[in-house]
């Protein structure tokens, strides 16, 4: 029986997964499905070290890219103890991609750089470190931070139509989330999110379509934090075969450019010219039971006979034998 270790903390809601009531699910998930896990609980780089010297495993699973007691955001800040350049250092078998593409993942302007060299197409983008003045840029400009996820520092504001706009979105985010800005061209059209498990022959990408109510939006149509984790996000098949393999495509070629590994959610939105563009690639997914949208997307297509639970246990099963496999183990 292979034994996992899944690694939390406090930031495990807004870096990775979700929060020890998730941690504690994907555990007894694991059990069920013939694996021994166990959790371990760190706020510290002490702590991790503690942890691994008191608990027995084959592998680790970890929500956190650093250690942080910050429950709200990402944060990320410059002397960061990233999680997986300590599991590289110690030459420990874990799931997700490895500490270069994590760090790459989780700053969004080296997401764009590297896909945009690799000519997967992105949405035109300038990164704008804290203290900095924006240059000029195509209007409209979305505005974002460029280290978080779940939609933390996104709301109708971040949409900005002039100069005068511009300057106070980015700033807003140096300023109330201290970290640096991503301005890039507003993607009006339909947002969709393909989900990448596994990899070799375990690897499966499931596109999925985002729709919100119409009511719901305010000035854009754009999913704002509060649209997120309360039933009112939803996710579809793409009925249309065409933006189903487009955005299938755009996936693979992302990913492979990007080395990810395991588990990771690509998104993806539609521009004025009809066509997707890269606009994040989520290298810790969440893992909410039902509610997140991997455990969404994978019960859209291996729907279970015991429902959707038993889905989820499936879709958590698939990424720890594959990331088994790709340890030999």
């Amino acid at each position: 029986m292979r034994k996992v270790l899944l690694i939390t903390g406090p930031g495990g809601d807004a870096q990775g997964w979700g929060d020890m009531r998730v941690t504690e699910t994907v555990c007894a998930q694991l059990q069920e499905g013939g694996f021994a896990a166990e959790i371990a609980w760190v706020v510290t780089e002490e702590d991790f070290h503690r942890a691994l010297a008191t608990h027995s495993f084959d592998i680790i699973w970890c929500a956190l890219y650093y250690f942080s007691d910050r429950e709200d955001i990402i944060g990320l800040p410059e002397d960061a103890r990233w999680v997986a350049d300590l599991l590289d250092a110690k030459g420990i078998p874990y799931i997700g991609p490895n500490a270069r593409t994590m760090k790459q993942l989780i700053q969004k302007h080296e997401t764009q750089r590297i896909l945009r060299e690799s000519g997967v197409p992105v949405p035109n983008f300038t990164f704008i470190p804290p203290g900095a003045s924006p240059p000029e840029v195509r209007f409209p400009a979305f505005v974002k931070p460029d280290g978080e996820s779940r939609s933390i520092g996104i709301s109708d504001d971040s949409v900005v139509e002039n100069r005068a706009a511009l300057e106070q979105r980015v700033r807003y985010i140096h300023e109330h989330l201290r970290q640096a800005a991503m301005v890039e061209d507003f993607l009006p059209g339909a947002e969709y999110t393909a989900l990448m498990l596994g990899n070799g022959r375990w690897q499966e990408i499931l596109p999925g379509l985002v729709t919100v109510d119409e009511s719901r939006y305010g000035r854009h149509r754009i999913l704002r934090s509060d649209l997120r984790g309360v039933g009112l996000t939803k996710i579809s098949i793409p009925e249309d075969p065409a933006r189903l393999e487009e955005a299938r495509e755009l996936t693979r070629r992302a990913t492979d450019a990007l080395h990810c590994l395991d588990h990771v959610r690509v998104d993806l939105r539609v521009g004025t010219d009809g066509r997707m563009r890269v606009i994040e690639v989520n290298g810790i997914p969440g893992l909410k039971p039902l509610k997140s949208w991997s455990p969404q997307i994978y019960a859209l297509y291996h729907p279970a006979p015991g429902g959707p639970m038993e889905s989820y246990r499936r879709m958590l099963e698939l990424i720890v034998r594959s990331a088994l496999e790709r340890y030999g183990l």
